[in-house]
């Protein structure tokens, strides 16, 4: 049965899923847009920190303000509206939510917020996907231990391509690689949030329509995100990492599958089963026509003669061996598709993409020479950016993981475009967060299979 004849089945019956959201920013208000379009579902809180501006959200996206109008979580149960709360803990400790959708883009919390939830016997989909690059494998184990689904964010890049890449699988295919689209130039990654509207190709007074916040876009802009992103889909599919970060080549669509051949074939990887991200701008800036900048895709193999000759039958675009054909989907729209992973973890019990083992990491990296004293701002912010690099290395290296940067103090100077070390800052160990990502580094998950 489809997710969608389940949701409709759900609704009839009169026993709709209960959500809970956390965070009610830019991605959790377009999941909010689609809520009172789909059926079997009900957004029965949410918790945010200004409750104000979620209500404001709320009113952005088209909700009557009498949806939102319970004062407590059994007003809301037994009207069907909204309960809109400071307090995250209640919504998450109440038997009667089923999932937990995490869209505070703040790792930390984001941590704290999952494991609660698993504790309560609720399924999480984790839009911080920040979070998800750090102790991603650890997270899903806790989530299994729980006996509850832990999911990545359909309509997040991450999600799309851990389809595409099952879609591969499934049929037979060797997956060659795998990854999304981005605007990229290598300066991008000294972008700061006083630069990227500019960059980005907004205008301030779009990005104020929007409500969008410069730093989280800037996270997009500066390498940060797409490096969290692919760590994501590593950890998730097992593709592997490149071994000093992305290498972001130029190509249209219809070049995808000429960059992504191994380099012994004419393309760009050092092997086979590698993610990347492709480049809609040329090294000089100017733009590749039939781009995949908001888009993902996946390069496999056709290893017998017989399917490449197949290729060639129905017109597949290939490299010119007629060997590796790419699949893709030119777009993705973000938080308007998460109710796919809600459908999916609450009905079907599947995860629309889940870390399964501890292959790629994010490292925090200087943008600039940075004085001791300084405090590290986190992805898309003025001191570090995000690079991506294989596990082995990064441990090897003692190296920050981007999604712990956060207003964390430097005890000595570190020059531009260097590697955060643990030796080189002043960290809370207290944390739930520092502590699951010791747990990985001692080598406790490395052999987690979720």
């Amino acid at each position: 049965m489809s997710l969608y004849a389940k949701l409709t089945a759900r609704e009839a019956s009169g026993k709709p899923i209960r959500v809970a959201l956390i965070g009610a920013g830019k991605f959790g208000s377009m999941y909010l847009a689609q809520i009172p379009r789909t059926p079997g579902v009900h957004l029965a809180a949410i918790a945010d920190l200004r409750p104000d501006l979620a209500r404001r959200n709320l009113e952005r996206v088209g909700w009557e303000p009498a949806r939102s109008r319970a004062n407590s979580m059994d007003e809301a149960v037994a009207d069907g509206s909204t309960w809109v709360t400071e307090d995250w803990r209640k919504i998450v400790q109440d038997e009667r939510i089923d999932v937990i959708v995490e869209c505070t883009g703040n790792p930390s919390a984001a941590v704290d917020h999952c494991l609660q939830a698993f504790a309560h016997g609720k399924h999480v989909v984790n839009v911080t996907v920040e979070a998800d690059a750090f102790c991603g494998p650890l997270l899903a184990s806790e989530a299994e231990r729980a006996g509850v689904v832990y999911s990545l964010a359909y309509g997040d890049q991450p999600a799309l391509i851990c389809e595409l890449v099952d879609w591969a699988r499934s049929c037979g295919f060797p997956v060659v690689a795998a990854g999304r689209g981005h605007k990229w130039l290598p300066h991008f990654r000294t972008s700061t949030p006083d630069t990227v509207w500019e960059y980005y190709g907004l205008t301030p007074e779009q990005a104020e329509r929007g409500g969008l916040n410069p730093k989280m876009f800037n996270s997009f802009l500066d390498g940060s995100k797409p490096s969290i992103e692919s760590a994501a889909v590593a950890n998730a599919t097992g593709l592997g990492v490149p071994a000093n970060g992305l290498l972001y080549p130029p190509a249209s669509i219809a070049d995808i599958p000429y960059v992504t051949r191994p380099i012994a074939e004419g393309g760009m990887l050092e092997h086979k089963g590698m993610v990347e991200v492709v480049s809609c701008l040329e090294p000089d800036g100017r733009t590749i026509p039939y781009d995949i900048r908001m888009g993902v895709w996946v390069t496999v193999e056709g290893e017998t003669s017989y399917i490449r000759n197949c290729f060639e039958e129905y017109n597949a675009h290939t490299d010119p061996s007629g060997r590796y054909f790419t699949l893709y989907k030119r777009w993705h729209l973000i938080g308007l598709e998460v109710g796919m992973s809600v459908a999916s973890v609450a009905l079907r019990r599947e995860a629309t993409g889940t870390p399964s083992q501890w292959l790629a990491d994010v490292v925090a990296t200087a943008k600039r020479r940075l004085k001791a004293g300084e405090l590290l701002d986190g992805e898309g912010g003025y001191t570090v950016w995000g690079k991506l690099l294989p596990v082995e290395r990064s441990l090897a290296l003692g190296a920050v993981p981007l999604g712990l940067a956060h207003d964390v103090r430097l005890k000595r100077e570190v020059a531009a475009d260097t590697v955060i070390t643990w030796e080189d800052v002043d960290i809370d160990t207290t944390t739930r967060a520092y502590e699951l990502r010791q747990r990985l580094e001692e080598g406790r998950a490395n052999a987690i299979e979720v």
